[in-house]
């Protein structure tokens, strides 16, 4: 049985913790509202320029050259994995990878590359056996316009060159704090469905190639950083609800380890108490 200055302890041990870990919620809730601030901002931008993309994509001429609209048979796959540079969020960073390892299936080494954005993808995937073509870190939780086009700067050559045939990006989307739900999204080649009639009829100046030729780029770039805000609005919805759990949890153990310490130190009090009264009777 533990003793009274053990429990004193731990449970100065635990009320540090729980310190530490309120502390990481506050932040991730600050950081959260920005973070999702961002992505609510960005997404009718991606979205309308899809939507321009796709009305202009029936409209490119059948002699110009489409390198990123070209479909191919599809032999070797690119993974762009987006998640996180830190750990203590739940289990954020372990259901992307299993999402991923979902994603390659049966293929073999050869089938595939790795690209991951933070961390723990890359830590994940190689625990696993699998291997990490390019890494980049340091930017999970606060992504910036710049780390979204290094990423498609590194994919572009990749498929122009015909190293890889498609170009996949898994991230995390955001739903709620609760709520993160892995997702991939094609990249390359660019999907182009039948134009939407959106009642609005556009004019480009000085063509519509060359206004296709300056979309395509930017309409991946703004897709990946899309893809970084979600993740990161995800990283940190996963990390406030994973600090409330723990606070909790710790107040909880306080509590009980409070309890038996009071136990133990009445249980103290009586019996000496009992050997006092017993050694006075032995006076009498």
């Amino acid at each position: 049985m533990a003793s009274a200055q053990d429990l004193r302890k731990r449970i100065k041990s635990v009320t540090n913790t729980q310190q530490i870990t309120k502390a990481m919620k506050m932040v991730a809730s600050a950081r959260l509202r920005r973070a999702q601030g961002k992505a609510e901002a960005t997404a009718p931008y991606a979205d309308k320029l899809g939507q321009i993309l796709r009305h202009i994509a029936s409209s490119i001429p059948e002699n110009f050259s489409r390198p990123l609209l070209e479909v191919r048979p599809v032999k070797r796959t690119c993974y762009v994995m987006i998640g996180a540079d830190k750990g203590l969020a739940g289990a954020f960073s372990t259901n992307l990878t299993k999402f991923v390892i979902e994603q390659i299936g049966t293929k073999t080494p050869d089938q595939y590359d790795i690209i991951t954005s933070g961390r723990k993808p890359r830590d994940c995937m190689k625990i696993r056996g699998y291997h990490v073509e390019k890494h980049f870190s340091g930017y999970s939780d606060k992504p910036g316009y710049e780390h979204a086009r290094a990423l498609i700067q590194e994919v572009i050559p990749r498929f122009l060159n015909g190293e890889v045939d498609e170009i996949i990006m898994v991230y995390t989307h955001f739903v709620n704090s609760m709520t993160q739900v892995a997702e991939a999204h094609q990249l390359l080649p660019i999907e182009t469905p039948q134009a939407e009639q959106d009642g609005q009829d556009y004019i480009f100046m000085p063509d519509v190639t060359t206004v296709c030729e300056q979309i395509l780029p930017k309409y991946l770039e703004i897709t990946m950083y899309n893809g970084l805000l979600q993740s990161a609005a995800s990283e940190l919805g996963a990390r406030m609800t994973a600090m409330t759990s723990a606070t909790d949890n710790a107040g909880e153990l306080i509590d009980k380890v409070g309890l038996e310490y009071n136990k133990l130190r009445q249980s103290s009090i009586t019996n000496e108490i009992s050997e006092i009264v017993g050694g006075a009777n032995a006076l009498q």
